[in-house]
């Protein structure tokens, strides 16, 4: 056993060594056992490749496949990540994308609204962070909480970015409305898709071409499987007769996803003890300056942030996430301020591209 240990401490000193200079530790999506399990299996090989003998070969494989047998469980259970791949607004904004929320569990990304600029965030993220599901011939399923173009407006992007290199078909989740809307991109993409499966180009999936579309109406689970749940939670915006929240659930995260909605008391019911609550929110400092009429329809189709704070105060999630933050002629890191005015939680502002765990 002291043998052992000594090749141990040994090989792990020099597995460290490596991992920081290959920038292994810590990356984002990973850990130091993940990291130590491939580290181990390179100074494997070059030890066997250098001739070292054979009992030094045994010590350094043991310790190589127990640093192996560690990532499994990493990877098997790895944590569930909200990654904000667009936080604006339909006001547009050099910075911040239109709306739409990843959340990655089990190496796959669940996309929850498409506004303009988020599949190149997407792309973004992927490059950044080392994120595979996030490529966009990757993401498999979207979720749409209503039809306002500044939720949807990059879904053609979406499903015309390398679609001949996709192995399945989208699955998109919406209110009534979305095989239309879906069916108009089709027709807006069809000399694209007609000419890509007449030629020889290389198209793996015909099917690809088209999205498979469920509409749903009203509360309830829409998808559960791969030990992920999404419920829809109708909201309340203007007067869209079918908006939309929802609840993502895993085995270690519980994740809120607002939606466009005014002040509403059914969020804060199903947001309750929540890990992440991410919702909308305008800030009361711009909204005071505007004039009465749109005062009216703002407070009429979204959340005030004095509003939320007092839906926060009753859901009291682990971490309040504000994005798609209105906030005209105010500073727009001021909202967080004004919710905490009222509520005495965790509560950050989004950016693009931002990770919460």
């Amino acid at each position: 056993m002291r043998l052992i240990k000594t090749w141990f401490e040994k090989i792990k000193g020099e597995c460290v060594e490596m991992a920081v200079a290959a920038k292994f530790v810590w990356v984002v999506g990973r850990t130091p056992i993940l990291s130590f399990g491939v580290c181990c299996s390179e100074v494997l090989k070059s030890y066997i490749y250098l001739g070292r003998d054979e009992m030094r070969k045994n010590q350094l494989a043991w310790v190589a496949t127990f640093g192996a047998m560690l990532t499994l469980p990493v990877m098997a259970n790895a944590e569930t990540e909200v990654i904000t791949l667009g936080t604006g607004t339909p006001v547009p904004n050099g910075e911040r994308a239109g709306a739409g929320i990843a959340v990655i569990h089990d190496g796959e990304a669940y996309l929850f609204d498409v506004g303009a600029g988020v599949t190149q965030r997407a792309i973004q993220a992927y490059e950044k962070y080392d994120i595979d599901a996030l490529y966009p011939p990757n993401i498999d399923h979207v979720f749409l909480t209503h039809l306002h173009s500044d939720h949807i407006v990059d879904f053609p992007e979406l499903l015309a970015s390398y679609w001949w290199r996709r192995e399945s078909p989208i699955n998109l989740f919406g209110p009534v409305g979305s095989q239309s809307m879906s069916e108009g991109v089709y027709q807006f993409l069809e000399l694209d898709m007609e000419t890509r499966l007449k030629d020889k180009s290389p198209v793996i999936n015909p099917d690809a071409a088209q999205a498979n579309v469920t509409e749903f109406e009203g509360a309830g689970v829409i998808y559960d499987k791969n030990d992920l749940r999404v419920e829809a939670l109708p909201v309340t915006h203007g007067d869209w007769d079918s908006a939309y929240g929802y609840k993502v659930t895993t085995p270690d995260k519980t994740i809120v996803i607002s939606g466009d909605t005014s002040a509403n008391s059914d969020v804060a019911k199903q947001a309750s003890g929540a890990d992440i609550l991410l919702h909308e929110a305008i800030s009361h400092e711009g909204w005071s300056g505007l004039s009465e009429k749109w005062q009216a329809y703002h407070q009429y189709a979204h959340t005030l942030t004095t509003e939320l704070a007092d839906i926060a105060t009753e859901a009291n999630p682990n971490l309040l996430v504000l994005y798609h933050v209105a906030h005209y002629g105010a500073p727009i890191e001021g909202v967080v301020g004004e919710v905490k005015a009222g509520y005495d939680g965790d509560v950050v502002l989004a950016d693009d591209l931002d990770i919460f765990k």
